[in-house]
C-alpha cells in the first residue's frame, strides 16, 4: 500500500515554520569567517565554519549574509574597535537571526558583532606558529641564504594540472629576452589534508637533487581562504625555514600572507609574478654586465687621457733640460778641445822624440790588441758553428722520430698490416652496442671499402660474429 507524501514546498515550508518558532529572535553565535566577499551593491557574503578542537577538520559549515545598510556600520566599528580588518581567518563572534527560505534554503543574517571577541581560533594559531619559529630561530633561515645571480635551474613543486603551473612554465618558456630556464615538477597536493605531508615529501625529494636546482618555488593559482590553510603549517613552514636552497613562494593570493610566504626566501603574489621574478635576475644580471662594461671602458679611456697628458707634460719638461745639457757638454767640449790644442802644441814643440817614441808603442800595443780580439773572436765563430750544428741534427733525429711515429699511427698503415676500420654514418663503431640489426656500416680496407648490413649481433662473448649482405 502506497503512502501519501507532501512536496517539497511543503516540507521546507514546514521546515521554516519550526525554524521561526524556535528562533523567535536574535542568537550570538561563535563562528570562524572561512571566506569574506562583497558585491557591487555593499552586500557582504560569508562562509562561517567551526572546527574541532583537536584538529583543524570542520565540523560545522553555515552561509552568512551581512546586508549593505548593516555592514556600512559594523565593518567600521569593528576595524576601528580591535584595530583589525574584517577578513577571512577570524573568529568573531556575531548575533544572527535564523532564516530558511523555500527556494534558497538555510541561512544566516547577521544583525550585529562584538568587537571584544577579536582573533579567531586560525589568527591566534598562526600567531603562534610565527612566535614559535621565531623563538626557534629559524624564521629568517631561508632568507640568509644567498640567491644565485642566475637562477637557471628550478625546482618546481605545483599541482600538474594546475593553471598556476601552465603559466609558470609558459612565462619561462617564451619570455620575450629568450633566456634559458631548466625546470622539473615536483608534483604535489596543494590544498586539502593531505598538502602539508604532500609538499614536505615533494622539498625532500629535492633535497636530494640539492646541487643540481639553484632554487625552489612553491606554486599555486589561488583559492578560498580555506583552501590556503595548509600554508599556515608550522612543519611545512618549518621545512620551509630549513631548507638548503633559497624558496620562492607564488601561492596566488592577494588578500592575506601565509606563514609559507614569512618564512620563504621570496614571496610574490601569483605563479606569473613567480616567473618574471627569475627572469628579472636574468635581466639584473644582464644590466650589471653591462654597467660593468661601460664603467670599465670609462675607466680604461681617463687612465689613457691621464697617461697622454702626463707624457705630453713630460715631453715638454725633458726637452728643454735636453737642450740645457746638450749645450753645456757642447761648451765643455770646446774648451776641452781647445785645452787639448794648446797642449798638444807645447807637447809636439817641446817633446818631439818623446812623442814620436809614446806613438811606435801605442801603436805596437793598438795592433797587437787587435790580434788578440780577432783571434778571440774567430774562437767564438768556430764554438757558435758547433753548436748551431749540433742543434741541427738534434732537431733532425726529433723530426725523423716523429716522422716515423706518424707514420705508425697512420690508419692507412695499421690497415696495410690487415687491420680494418668499422664505420656507422661515417663514425668509427667502438661499441657493439652501437649497433642494431639492418644497420648500413662501412668497413674500410687498406685498398678500399664495403657496405654491409648488420644481420644479427651476439653480445657477451670474446669475438662478435656478423652475418652480412655485401
Amino acid at each position: 500500500m502506497s503512502q501519501k507524501g507532501i512536496s517539497l514546498f511543503q516540507l521546507n515550508q514546514q521546515i521554516k515554520n519550526i525554524l521561526s518558532d524556535t528562533f523567535t529572535s536574535g542568537v550570538w553565535i561563535v563562528a570562524e569567517i572561512s571566506e569574506l566577499r562583497y558585491n557591487q551593491n555593499g552586500h557582504c557574503y560569508l562562509e562561517l565554519v567551526e572546527k574541532g578542537e583537536n584538529s583543524d577538520q570542520i565540523i560545522a559549515k553555515a552561509k552568512a549574509t551581512i546586508w549593505s545598510y548593516t555592514f556600512r556600520m559594523l565593518k567600521p566599528y569593528f576595524e576601528t574597535t580591535t584595530g583589525q580588518s574584517f577578513s577571512s581567518g577570524i573568529k568573531v563572534l556575531v548575533n544572527v537571526s535564523v532564516e530558511f527560505q523555500e527556494i534558497y534554503g538555510f541561512s544566516l543574517n547577521i544583525k550585529d558583532i562584538d568587537p571584544t571577541y577579536t582573533l579567531g581560533d586560525m589568527a591566534r594559531r598562526r600567531k603562534e606558529i610565527i612566535a614559535r619559529l621565531d623563538e626557534e630561530g629559524v624564521l629568517e633561515m631561508n632568507k640568509e641564504l644567498a640567491f644565485p645571480e642566475i637562477p637557471k635551474c628550478i625546482a618546481i613543486i605545483s599541482s600538474p594540472t594546475a593553471a598556476g603551473y601552465d603559466d609558470f612554465t609558459n612565462q619561462l618558456d617564451n619570455n620575450s629576452f629568450g633566456y634559458k630556464f631548466h625546470y622539473k615538477l615536483f608534483p604535489a597536493v596543494m590544498q586539502g589534508n593531505n598538502a602539508e605531508e604532500s609538499i614536505i615529501a615533494a622539498l625532500d625529494k629535492i633535497n636530494e637533487y640539492e646541487d643540481v636546482f639553484d632554487v625552489a618555488v612553491i606554486i599555486r593559482g589561488g583559492g578560498s581562504q580555506a583552501d590556503l590553510n595548509c600554508f599556515d603549517s608550522y612543519w611545512l613552514a618549518f621545512n620551509i625555514a630549513q631548507f638548503p636552497m633559497p624558496v620562492i613562494s607564488g601561492i596566488g593570493h592577494e588578500r592575506d600572507e601565509t606563514i609559507v610566504d614569512l618564512v620563504a626566501h621570496t614571496k610574490v603574489k601569483t605563479p606569473t609574478a613567480a616567473a618574471e621574478f627569475l627572469i628579472d635576475c636574468f635581466d639584473e644580471c644582464r644590466e650589471y654586465q653591462n654597467g660593468l662594461r661601460e664603467q670599465f671602458l670609462e675607466e680604461v679611456n681617463e687612465v689613457l687621457l691621464s697617461s697622454s697628458e702626463k707624457l705630453v707634460h713630460l715631453t715638454n719638461k725633458f726637452s728643454p733640460m735636453v737642450s740645457q745639457i746638450l749645450e753645456r757638454k757642447s761648451n765643455q767640449l770646446s774648451a776641452a778641445k781647445q785645452r787639448l790644442k794648446t797642449a798638444g802644441t807645447h807637447l809636439l814643440g817641446n817633446q818631439f822624440h818623446y812623442q814620436q817614441r809614446l806613438n811606435s808603442q801605442f801603436q805596437y800595443s793598438t795592433e797587437r790588441r787587435i790580434e788578440n780580439q780577432k783571434t778571440l773572436i774567430n774562437q767564438l765563430q768556430i764554438k757558435l758553428k758547433t753548436k748551431i750544428k749540433r742543434q741541427i741534427e738534434q732537431q733532425k733525429h726529433h723530426l725523423s722520430l716523429f716522422g716515423q711515429s706518424v707514420k705508425y699511427l697512420n690508419p692507412d698503415h695499421i690497415l696495410k698490416k690487415g687491420y680494418t676500420l668499422s664505420l656507422k654514418e661515417g663514425k668509427i663503431i667502438k661499441d657493439i652496442d652501437q649497433l642494431s640489426p639492418q644497420d648500413i656500416i662501412e668497413t674500410r680496407f687498406a685498398n678500399g671499402s664495403v657496405e654491409s648490413q648488420v644481420q644479427k649481433i651476439n653480445r657477451k662473448t670474446k669475438t662478435t660474429k656478423l652475418n652480412t649482405n655485401g
